[in-house]
């Protein structure tokens, strides 16, 4: 990867990304994350290179400067979470694509997409509850924050948000997709058991 056409092509095609020039200056192209707007690509010519500045986890910052001396403490942003990648052919483009690859990955994480993802790994047949989708997420403290994600589910087909249920096993009085008795419904065609508005969590909860 030598040029800025390529880095810019490649940072596009992950999702919910778009491109932005926001200092009114064609030098700097950067390409954002939809979910919050940060840039986690920043392209830009300096000293006759392509260079990249990608987001990293402190822990791997100096690994990648170790290996390449083309990949330095980030130019213009803080040294501890950013590297500058210079395209001179030097670095590898699969190790290019794989720190642009990980900025993506740091910048669109949000507890939001951590609930949907552990909601989306919930089995056919099983339950799980709010607080343990929580502690799957991340924090077991935002079992509250479970519940608001799932109620603004931006897909249900894939987002089984139906198999969560409170600690006692209890299905949502309200639930926001279809109405009462929705929920129910759905679990019992996952094959779920259904008495008296609850799932027996002996017998049907999630065991990682």
């Amino acid at each position: 990867m030598r040029t800025r056409e390529e880095a810019l092509s490649y940072g596009l095609s992950f999702p919910d990304t778009y491109q932005d020039a926001p200092f009114h200056d064609e030098n700097w192209q950067l390409v954002r994350y939809k979910g919050n707007r940060k840039a986690f690509l920043w392209t830009y010519e300096k000293d006759g290179y392509i260079c990249l500045n990608v987001k990293v986890a402190p822990e791997k910052a100096f690994f990648w400067r170790d290996i390449y001396v083309s990949v330095l403490p980030g130019y213009h942003q803080n040294k501890e979470h950013w590297n500058t990648i210079i395209l001179d052919g030097t670095v590898p483009d699969a190790d290019v694509r794989l720190m642009i690859a990980e900025s993506y990955d740091l910048i669109s994480d949000s507890p939001v997409k951590r609930i949907y993802e552990a909601v989306r790994k919930i089995p056919k047949g099983k339950v799980a509850t709010y607080a343990q989708v929580a502690e799957l997420a991340g924090d077991k403290k935002m079992a509250r924050a479970v519940g608001n994600a799932l109620h603004k589910n931006p897909d249900p087909e894939n987002i089984p948000c139906f198999r969560v249920v409170n600690a006692k096993g209890e299905l949502a009085g309200e639930f926001a997709f279809g109405g009462p008795g929705a929920q129910a419904a759905l679990l019992i065609a996952d094959g779920i058991e259904i008495k008296d508005g609850k799932v027996d969590l002996e017998r049907y909860q999630w065991r990682l």
